[in-house]
């Protein structure tokens, strides 16, 4: 146990465990309101929203799409995903007959059936109606909107772990994907407006388009863990937050913001947990309950950043 009860500006009094990590300089010492600059956050969110994404929107987690038919709005789409055995079908959430929700239907050897009238539907489609292009990752399930973006075979997929433990969190908001990826892009609030979380937070290295910190994540008060993190986007609607050193080195946190319609948002964060130690192999006999713990983290930080995105949109309207 280390001892780092020496904090600077204000900073609590913190115990941590875990790996030691070299010692790196902030970028800056000023105050954190004076650091986070809306003009380096403008920038990196405009370079953003620029990446190519080849239509590819992510609706939610491989394993919540069973064969009970779920509607997932996209980008003002009403679409309905199922299952056929293994593969995963999305299409129009409208009946190429007379229109019915086919969501509030039923899933019938491979077939969602309609719920007015049981026209079955399936992967070979029915006249205009014609399922839509699909990635599974193994983690997410994505679908691809044709027309209006430039298409790819696959979505732009950052590095994960190839040993790991995933949850995905998926949660809904009244503001603009570009609203998240601001959230991501301001890691200064992290200490202020997510104080059960963590203990402090500094800039270690800022380029245009990418940040690093050094977090201290709360396990139990005083207790903490900490870790640099590298925060960059891959597409449009995705940021990715990597643990570049310390205790869970490797690990991802992928953040995918896709619009529903306009003014609303549904955020999709998967976290990949990994280590290089032994007992991480053990740890994965438990991966059920290690998923609801990570979730559960994962929502208190939205419950929180919600609300900062939500807010940045109320005040650009």
């Amino acid at each position: 146990m280390r001892d780092h009860g020496r904090a600077t500006r204000g900073e609590p009094r913190l115990r941590l465990f875990g790996r030691a990590l070299p010692f790196a300089r902030s970028v800056d010492d000023r105050p954190d309101w004076q650091q986070a600059s809306p003009a380096w956050i403008a920038g990196a969110l405009g370079r953003s929203q620029r990446l190519p994404s080849g239509g590819w929107y992510v609706l939610d987690a491989t394993r919540a799409i069973g064969e009970r038919p779920r509607r997932f709005d996209v980008n003002g789409r009403a679409l309905v995903a199922f299952r056929d055995g293994a593969r995963a079908i999305v299409a129009p959430d409208a009946c190429p007959h007379l229109g019915a929700p086919l969501s509030t239907g039923c899933v019938r050897d491979g077939r969602v059936v309609c719920p007015w009238h049981g026209l079955r539907l399936g992967a070979e489609g029915f006249g205009a109606w014609k399922p839509l292009s699909t990635y599974d990752d193994g983690i997410l399930l994505w679908v691809r909107l044709d027309g209006e973006e430039p298409s790819t075979d696959r979505p732009v997929l950052p590095e994960r772990p190839a040993k790991r433990i995933e949850a995905v969190l998926r949660l809904e908001a009244s503001c603009e994907p570009r609203d998240v990826i601001a959230n991501r892009l301001d890691p200064w609030h992290g200490a202020h407006f997510h104080p059960h979380s963590f203990g402090r937070l500094r800039v270690i290295d800022q380029q245009p388009d990418e940040i690093v910190v050094r977090v201290a994540y709360r396990v139990a008060g005083s207790l903490a863990i900490e870790v640099d993190a590298r925060f960059h986007c891959v597409d449009p609607r995705t940021i990715v937050m990597t643990l570049v050193r310390g205790e869970g080195e490797g690990s991802v946190v992928e953040t995918h913001a896709t619009p529903e319609r306009p003014g609303r948002t549904a955020i999709v964060e998967a976290v990949l947990a990994h280590s290089d130690r032994s007992g991480f192999y053990l740890a994965r006999a438990t991966a059920p309950l290690l998923r609801r713990l990570l979730r559960a983290a994962s929502h208190r930080l939205w419950v929180d950043d919600a609300s900062y995105a939500e807010r940045l949109y109320a005040l650009r309207r």
